[in-house]
């Protein structure tokens, strides 16, 4: 009976480890989600692994050489309660695989990261170390906040990113 397990793999060697165990005749499956990444002043968008270090492989304990997937390369172990993997639930691996898009990457649904007058502070940029008030969101990766310079009150979009709440 095949089942699906997790396997806990090496430090950024999820693609690697999902490829040596395809090749090995394996079903891994690695969910990943897209990613905005600011480096140098420049955004660019990668993917990522949804759960980093971790990936799922489908496996018949009583037909396939299970051990293998312990010594595959990138793979560090399968998850397992004493010497045996512990399976886990299908409906685990259809949620995630009903959250995909198009693109085939997870989408997150993500709930509003302040409320309305909520008081935050700017991490980064010209704004950093300004306390305000969060407005609204605006857009996927910016926000408006309200802040107080000069001893004028400014409502200002910024990255998303660049604002964190207050305590």
């Amino acid at each position: 009976m095949t089942g699906w397990f997790v396997v806990h793999t090496h430090a950024r060697a999820e693609e690697q480890a999902a490829g040596h165990l395809a090749r090995q005749g394996f079903t891994p499956y690695l969910p990943r989600i897209g990613r905005t990444i600011r480096h140098a002043g420049r955004i660019s968008k990668t993917t990522a692994p949804l759960f980093p270090r971790y990936l799922f492989v489908a496996l018949d304990l009583e037909a396939q050489r299970w051990r293998a997937v312990k010594s595959t390369v990138g793979i560090a172990g399968l998850v397992s309660l004493g010497e045996w993997p512990t399976p886990i639930d299908d409906a685990v691996i259809h949620e995630i695989r009903d959250r995909e898009g198009e693109d085939g990457l997870i989408v997150l649904t993500e709930r509003p990261r302040f409320q309305a007058g909520q008081p935050v502070m700017v991490t980064q940029g010209a704004c950093r170390s300004l306390d305000g008030l969060f407005v609204a969101e605006a857009g996927d990766e910016r926000v408006i906040v309200m802040l107080s310079l000069l001893g004028r009150t400014l409502r200002v979009t910024l990255p998303a990113a660049s604002v964190v709440a207050c305590a």
